[in-house]
Order: structure tokens, then sequence, then C-alpha cells
């Protein structure tokens, strides 16, 4: 069974409804406007809690909430040849290894 209340959500700002939206990671279809931040997280918790439930009774697949994934730490990415030999160089330049670069990069 999956607990709803593990799921990543954060509330933001939208200048465009003039409200907080609350907003759920595993749903990204899902949303809830409210006044204040509180009643928006309030207010997506509930919406995932039902939207969960539901699913649960009708024996659907819900999704597993990301703070409860393993991650390897690992993963694989396509660039162009000549990206890679540029990263390559600046790797090189920096005497780190490319992971290294990247990982960094990817870090800000």
């Amino acid at each position: 069974m999956v607990n709803y209340k593990h799921y990543i959500y954060r509330v933001i700002w939208s200048v465009e409804d003039n409200e907080f939206v609350g907003l759920c990671a595993e749903f990204p279809s899902l949303s809830y406007l409210a006044e204040t931040q509180s009643k928006a997280l309030l207010g997506i918790t509930n919406l995932v809690r039902d939207i969960v439930r539901d699913m649960e009774a009708n024996s659907e697949h819900i999704p597993e909430p990301i703070s409860e994934k393993q991650y390897s730490g690992k993963f694989q990415i396509r660039i162009t040849p000549e990206r890679h030999r540029m990263l390559a160089i600046e790797a090189a330049e920096q005497n780190v290894s490319l992971n290294r670069l990247v990982s960094d990069k990817l870090a800000g």
C-alpha cells in the first residue's frame, strides 16, 4: 500500500492565477489552487490521497513515491561526438575525470 504522505509536494506562487499552487511530482497533472501556502499544500495532499485511494479501489497502478525509490547514482546520456570531445578536453585541462566534470556541471 502506498503512503500518499511520502510523495514529493511543493507549493509555488502563480502570478497568472494570483494564488498559491500545490503540486505533486509523482502526479504532474494534478494541482491545487489556494490563497495561502498552507491551504495549497493541504489541498494537494488531500487530492493525492483521494486519487491514490481511488486507484487502489480500482486496482490501478499507483506511482511509487520518489522518496522511496533506490537510485544507483549512474545514468547514461547520449551527446554528439563533438560535445563529448569538448567535454573530454575541458576535463583534461582541469585535470579531473570526465565523470567529475559532468557531475560538477550538473550540480551547478
